[in-house]
């Protein structure tokens, strides 16, 4: 039977990831490539593993699945998947990688794996093979927004925002790509333009949780703390709103160290 989170451990985990780790995550609609969700789906991905069970036992379903075929593409996916959510990175990495070379010409799999390579931290790398799953004939706005959030990890943050603006021309007003482009503006230190994207892209009705939680984070990060609560709580039940509220305060008070090391902001804060 699946374990289900606490919505506080739940929030806690989402907005710990936004502040200590260089975990990337892109975009969140449904893709149109089977397993591209992988790649695409997040700030995390709206079915990863990690919010809906013990990530422990997605690895052992999965992995007995990759193990009695290593060229299952979609076993390798999901497994991929499992890993990350179970914070096993490289292992990630190495099955993604493995899954890849037997499946040359399997977009999905080269975007897992560009996906698995950045949560590892490994950007040039990330963004190579996220150009080898990307094509230039048929555009995928959801790859091109990944691109762009690897080349923010790279400090080239005037080329990530070409990449989100050739995405937004194929999905215009698209929450994830926005949400990605707010906290480019985030890494760059630019703290009032990442709140006027974030609250573009937290205006549409589909925009994933995560989207407030990151306008909460830049509000409160500009002192505005009182709007930054209000913000976080809205539409949560009474119990769940206190706690948000609780950890953002306990966030924010460590914001002279986010300040600090803003380039470790805005990581799992976007949406997959």
């Amino acid at each position: 039977m699946r374990r289900q989170l606490p919505e506080q451990d739940r929030f806690a985990r989402r907005l710990t990831a936004t502040v200590s780790s260089a975990i990337l995550v892109f975009g969140l609609c449904s893709c149109q490539t089977a397993g591209m969700e992988d790649i695409t789906g997040s700030l995390g991905d709206k079915t990863e593993a990690s919010h809906t069970a013990d990530p422990r036992q997605e690895v052992d379903i999965y992995g007995e699945r990759f193990r009695a075929n290593r060229k299952d593409a979609d076993a390798a996916l999901q497994y991929g998947k499992a890993l990350r959510a179970a914070g096993q990175r490289a292992q990630a990495v190495a099955v993604l990688q493995e899954a890849s070379i037997a499946n040359p010409g399997n977009k999905a799999l080269l975007a897992g794996y560009g996906r698995a390579l950045a949560d590892n931290g490994d950007f040039q790398e990330a963004f190579d093979v996220l150009s080898r799953a990307h094509n230039p004939d048929n555009p995928d706005w959801r790859i091109l927004s990944a691109q762009g959030t690897v080349l923010d990890q790279l400090g080239r943050y005037d080329e990530a925002r070409q990449y989100y603006a050739s995405a937004l021309k194929i999905a215009p007003d698209e929450p994830s790509v926005l949400s990605n482009l707010g906290l480019s503006y985030l890494l760059s230190k630019d703290l009032p333009k990442a709140e006027e994207t974030l609250r573009r892209a937290n205006g549409h009705a589909d925009a994933d949780p995560r989207v407030r939680e990151n306008l909460a984070l830049v509000v409160g990060l500009q002192g505005r703390i009182a709007e930054a609560e209000s913000i976080v709580k809205a539409d949560r039940p009474p119990e769940e709103a206190a706690a948000n509220v609780t950890y953002l305060r306990r966030l924010l008070a460590r914001k002279d160290n986010a300040h600090t090391n803003v380039d470790k902001v805005a990581a799992a804060g976007r949406p997959d």
